[in-house]
């Protein structure tokens, strides 16, 4: 088998893999874990998620040292990881003790032992989900068909990712809605009310008490013994 056939049929491999998971914590374990063991002279792997308010949190890894270096580029606001999500597509340094773009967190990550690194936009669509960080510690270049699978994978792991976050939400939006269901047969039970008069008290409560609306219908639903 050629090199691109071997690449082809590792990125098959590698991206089921992403899809296995059916919660947003074990899709993170996996997609680390996926590139750490597929990719060639990468050592260390991290997933950032991008916040609302634009930042960036590592919220899997497979080594402290990589969150250590993770965090110290968003405290410094410079690195290849938030140039990757924020700014660009991909981000690659060869020979990184070399490497003259962010001086400042350069200096540490070299002394700490990278010696190459590469950072992957994690998107969907024009959604920004964070950014794949690629470190490696024994070589000073990542492979070109290391490099080709990464991006794969980077595909694959946003659309994993995302599409894990958006049953969840789904999952979360139907839990909601019925337990504000119940909360309005419970007002309609005890105040003698329709369904609609129900519902409107329920949102009223909400409104004057500044709650969400599935808040109170928690409270509602929760006994006094338990509420306490």
């Amino acid at each position: 088998m050629d090199a691109s056939g071997s690449t082809l049929t590792a990125a098959a491999q590698a991206i089921r893999a992403l899809y296995r998971p059916t919660d947003v914590a074990g899709t993170l374990a996996a997609i680390v874990e996926v590139a750490r063991l597929s990719l060639d002279d990468v050592d260390h792997v991290s997933v950032s998620l991008a916040g609302r308010d634009g930042s960036l949190e590592t919220v899997a890894a497979t080594d402290d040292l990589v969150r250590d270096l993770d965090r110290l580029q968003h405290d410094l606001g410079e690195g290849p990881c938030l140039h990757a999500a924020l700014d660009a597509e991909t981000v690659v340094i060869h020979h990184a003790r070399h490497e003259q773009r962010w001086p400042a967190y350069m200096a540490v990550a070299v002394r700490r032992g990278v010696r190459a690194q590469v950072g992957l936009r994690l998107h969907v669509d024009d959604r920004t989900l964070g950014a794949l960080n690629l470190y490696a510690l024994a070589a000073d270049r990542i492979g070109e068909e290391s490099l080709q699978l990464a991006e794969l994978l980077a595909a694959a792991a946003a659309t994993a990712l995302g599409g894990v976050r958006e049953r969840q939400h789904l999952r979360a939006a139907l839990e909601s809605r019925e337990r504000i269901g119940m909360a309005v047969g419970v007002i309609m039970e005890r105040f003698g009310l329709d369904a609609e008069r129900a519902f409107d008290y329920l949102v009223r409560s909400s409104q004057h008490g500044n709650r969400k609306l599935r808040d109170v219908a928690e409270a509602l639903l929760t006994p006094p013994s338990e509420a306490r």
